[in-house]
């Protein structure tokens, strides 16, 4: 029986690899744009740093890590989210350093893994693209990185968008709403599910995070953290949504939302899609503030806020809005070699044309020219050479530009000796010899 891929995981074949290249390049523009630079960490971890970092009652510490111990005995994981990670490289690093630009602004993008039900846009192996901003309690970091994802996905094309906030508060805070919530959900505890009566009293908040349909039933009466926000959390919330409007950007207030992780507080956000082709409200994108996590991490007090985004359930949601996705790697030239004679002289001028900055394919099967040209239409060359033992002997080669069908003969010496200027001039004179005629229309 033939080897096959583990459940939950997929081979990204060139197609779909290039939109995936469209789509982290759109993405580095933008994040260019906001002075965000890219770390790399490990794809394991210690375990330690997850259980810590991410909470040991959340469902992907008690659930869904892939975790083992290796041959040194030290117990390990596969990295289930990029938070933690980046967190521990920051203080590791001690980025936190007066050297270092504040707030300290990085994104990552690179593979996660959660062993979990795979269904469409959630894998095993999954793909993140995440932001981290360290050092400001300043709410515009918060609006500013809402912003950040939003200007990515407008930059892509999607529309239909809905940014969803809320705010988990301070530590006073969630003490007051702890308590509030315990005693409104201790007496419904028969009716919870055996994974929200385990964490009633370990975290409770973590029950209004249930997919249980019961739970979830239960949790709509449950009272509103909002109502049990310190005076300086009231304040930074005000504060997130009047930045909101002052930059035309619309949202909801969604009091029973909070995040998956044990580490965020004051400001949560998410940005939903109801995307015709999605048939129900799926959430793309998601972060918040988490000021405690360095220091339990190790380091220093230190603020901090992000959001991550998987790029599966990102391809998705463009391909739910029929969003065309342009080819990054246009081919500009094609080779037709004709007659085995011609390999060599074909060899060269393809690596004359890469050398030049262009791209550039030929025939490596000896076929006939109606095959090459065949190839060369289906790979939307823009300009086909053509090299057969005549062109060979003249030292000549056939120039057409695909677009408009215009050809003309070429000295190979004046290929190999400028090819980008040869390149420029013959696809140039047809362009404005057709704007000239459309003027004239």
């Amino acid at each position: 029986m033939a080897i096959q891929r583990p459940k939950g995981t997929a081979d990204l074949l060139p197609d779909d690899s290039l939109k995936w290249q469209y789509v982290e390049e759109t993405a580095k523009i933008i994040l260019g744009d906001y002075q965000f630079h890219e770390i790399r960490t490990p794809i394991f971890e210690s375990y330690d740093l997850f259980s810590r970092g991410v909470g040991e009652t959340s469902d992907i510490v008690s659930k869904e890590m892939y975790d083992f111990y290796d041959k040194g005995k030290r117990h390990m994981s596969l990295r289930p989210e990029g938070t933690a990670p980046v967190v521990r490289a920051y203080v590791e690093n001690k980025l936190f350093g007066p050297e270092y630009a504040k707030p300290y602004k990085v994104y990552y993008m690179g593979p996660m893994f959660r062993y979990e039900r795979p269904q469409g846009g959630r894998m095993r192996q999954f793909h993140q693209l995440g932001v981290e901003v360290f050092g400001s309690t300043n709410p515009a970091v918060d609006v500013e990185s809402m912003s950040l994802a939003m200007d990515l996905f407008k930059e892509l094309g999607l529309e239909h968008l809905t940014l969803v906030i809320n705010s988990l508060g301070d530590s006073a805070s969630r003490i007051a709403y702890r308590e509030a919530l315990i005693a409104y959900l201790e007496p419904h505890f028969n009716e919870l599910s055996e994974d929200s009566q385990i964490r009633l009293h370990k975290n409770p908040l973590r029950v209004l995070d249930s997919k249980n349909k019961k739970d979830q039933e239960i949790v709509q009466q449950a009272p509103s953290i909002l109502d049990y926000l310190s005076e300086d959390s009231q304040k930074h919330l005000e504060q997130v949504k009047e930045m909101l409007d002052a930059l035309n950007i619309p949202y909801t207030v969604d009091s029973n939302m909070v995040r998956g992780l044990d580490y965020y507080n004051h400001t949560i956000f998410e940005i939903m899609s109801d995307a015709p082709g999605f048939g129900a409200i799926t959430t793309i994108c998601a972060g918040g503030r988490y000021d405690g996590l360095v220091e339990e991490l190790g380091g220093p007090e230190t603020p901090g806020f992000g959001f991550a985004l998987g790029l599966e359930r990102l391809m998705l949601t463009l391909e739910a809005e029929k969003i065309d996705i342009p080819n990054l790697h246009e081919l500009d030239v094609y080779v037709v070699g004709i007659g085995e004679e011609t390999n060599v002289e074909a060899l060269k001028l393809v690596q004359a044309i890469r050398s030049a900055g262009f791209s550039a394919e030929r025939d490596y099967f000896d076929r006939k020219a109606k095959a090459q040209f065949k190839t060369a239409a289906k790979l939307k060359a823009k300009v086909v050479l053509t090299l057969g033992e005549e062109e060979l002997k003249n030292g000549q080669v056939n120039f057409k530009v695909m677009k408009n069908g215009k050809e003309s003969t070429v000295s190979l010496k004046e290929a190999y000796q400028d090819f980008e200027k040869l390149f420029n001039l013959k696809t140039a004179d047809m362009t404005a010899f057709n704007e000239f005629f459309n003027k004239e229309d």
